[in-house]
């Protein structure tokens, strides 16, 4: 028999239900676009709250992946998708791991 989740656990399940049925709004409105401006307004809303709390750090880090980003669409718009590649498959190797958002 399993133990009641705490209320952190139910929040955490809660707010995972949330994304997954906006994620799932914004797709049938707009599509792959509509996603992809789901997660941007989710993301920065989270950076502001991390901001707000003192974890400046996150903004950094923020721009770092970006950068990153645009680096590999750079190289594969060039003919090298190896970046593109290899960081596609990180971030799904490690959303598999980690997150219960898809």
């Amino acid at each position: 028999m399993t133990r009641p989740l705490s209320s952190v656990e139910r929040s955490i399940q809660g707010r995972n239900a949330w994304l997954k049925d906006e994620e799932r709004k914004a797709i049938e409105s707009r599509g792959e676009m509509g996603r992809m401006e789901f997660w941007l307004r989710v993301t920065r809303s989270q950076i502001t709250k991390d901001v707000k709390f003192g974890r400046d750090d996150v903004i950094p880090g923020f721009i770092s992946l970006c950068r990153l980003f645009m680096l590999a669409m750079d190289k594969r718009a060039e003919g090298d998708a190896r970046l593109w590649n290899h960081l596609m498959q990180y971030a799904k190797q490690v959303l598999e791991q980690h997150g219960p958002r898809s």
